[in-house]
């Protein structure tokens, strides 16, 4: 007797189908349509444009290459004229984090929970426009500029929860402070409370550290040590983590004591940092209850969302195209696919047991949501399968 194979295979041991392609888009569609609104006409109709965007995220593509690819769908140029319609900053913002928030795994809109921000930089190369010029951000050299199109996100870290509660396109004269006031404010109307802030680097300044203790929350950020000599590089040595207080003074009236970890780790065999294999790591802390020994491990899970910028990537719309708001637009629609998986990977994707879920994550990847997104709008609009010369 030959061995069961496919659809007769998957009935005989009984599995129970969990999601669709077509359902998977019918979730990201709904999701669209209930948090964004597009005025079109014609052909380029609102859910022709969310499935062309839809395809050019799953496929980590542009605009322009996906119209080509897709028999019955608007020209590249149509779907520009109407995503030009968009053209209100702060109204978009506010929605990306409307559609954010409505798609984040239930148990997560209360509680006191680990809450991570950080900084994500997208390279801006040429002169700017007094369009442009507003929102972009300076910062150190990378990638060979100095410019910057600059996210920062608010980010929950919690096992098989791992989402993105709010995202700030940075402006121009934002500072650190402002940031971090307005994305904490976004966990108001969820009702969580912070356990436990982990920041990047890019934060580290005597007024967020000021800002923070004056506000109580506990937190853990690294400290950046600058210069040769002095400061905090002079208390990297010995061969034992330690803790102490630091005061940084900028002037008489900018100064801020601090506690400050140092964390010594060891290599085995040669290191690269230190010829005997000793690295050091030094941690601004406030109120924080870790062994010092875990200390490092304890911040290594910040970058939880290090990864969902990783998988952001993965699906965000390449673009050429220097509008501030057509790129917020790109990257918020990266985040909400990754926010969306992580909803249906909870919701679909599982099965309930004592006290919890059991999350089969390996059965639906966000490689494999994005396939399924790609292979459901070919199936609508099927794809160009041969090229046709113009007549000579």
């Amino acid at each position: 007797m030959l061995p069961l194979r496919g659809e007769a295979a998957r009935s005989a041991s009984k599995e129970e189908l969990g999601l669709t392609d077509s359902e998977t888009l019918d979730e990201v569609i709904k999701c669209l349509v209930e948090n964004f609104s597009i005025e079109t006409q014609g052909v380029c109709d609102q859910q022709t444009l969310f499935e062309i965007l839809i395809k050019a995220a799953s496929n980590g593509d542009s605009i322009e290459n996906t119209a080509k690819l897709l028999k019955n769908v608007p020209t590249a140029n149509d779907i520009r004229y109407h995503l030009n319609k968009i053209n209100n900053f702060e109204e978009l913002e506010a929605r990306i984090n409307q559609a954010l928030k409505s798609r984040i795994p239930l148990g997560l809109k209360k509680g006191c929970l680990k809450i991570a921000i950080d900084l994500n930089l997208i390279g801006y190369y040429g002169q700017p426009t007094l369009l442009e010029l507003p929102y972009i951000y300076r910062s150190e050299a990378k990638s060979g500029t100095y410019s910057f199109y600059a996210y920062a996100t608010l980010y929950v870290i919690t096992k098989n929860k791992r989402v993105t509660l709010a995202i700030r396109g940075i402006r121009q004269f934002d500072t650190s402070v402002a940031i971090i006031t307005y994305l904490l404010a976004e966990l108001d109307s969820l009702k969580i409370n912070v356990k436990k802030l982990y920041l990047d680097r890019g934060f580290f300044n005597t007024p967020v550290i000021r800002w923070l203790q004056a506000l109580d929350i506990p937190f853990i950020m690294p400290a950046i040590k600058t210069g040769k000599q002095g400061g905090i590089k002079q208390l990297l040595k010995g061969k034992k983590s330690y803790k102490t207080t630091y005061t940084i003074t900028r002037d008489k009236d900018d100064s801020v004591t601090f506690e400050l970890w140092i964390i010594c780790k060891y290599k085995k065999g040669k290191g690269k940092r230190n010829r005997h294999g000793v690295q050091y790591f030094a941690y601004v802390a406030h109120k924080i209850k870790t062994n010092l020994g875990y200390i490092y491990q304890d911040y290594r899970k910040r970058f939880g969302i290090e990864t969902s910028y990783r998988l952001k990537n993965i699906c965000r719309i390449r673009t050429n195209n220097k509008n501030p708001v057509l790129r917020l637009l790109f990257v918020g629609i990266s985040f909400l696919l990754v926010n969306i998986w992580v909803n249906l990977l909870w919701l679909r994707i599982s099965r309930k047991r004592k006290g919890s879920r059991l999350i089969y994550r390996k059965l639906f990847a966000l490689k494999q949501m994005l396939a399924f997104l790609s292979q459901a709008i070919e199936r609508k609009y099927q794809v160009v399968e041969g090229i046709y010369l113009p007549s000579g």
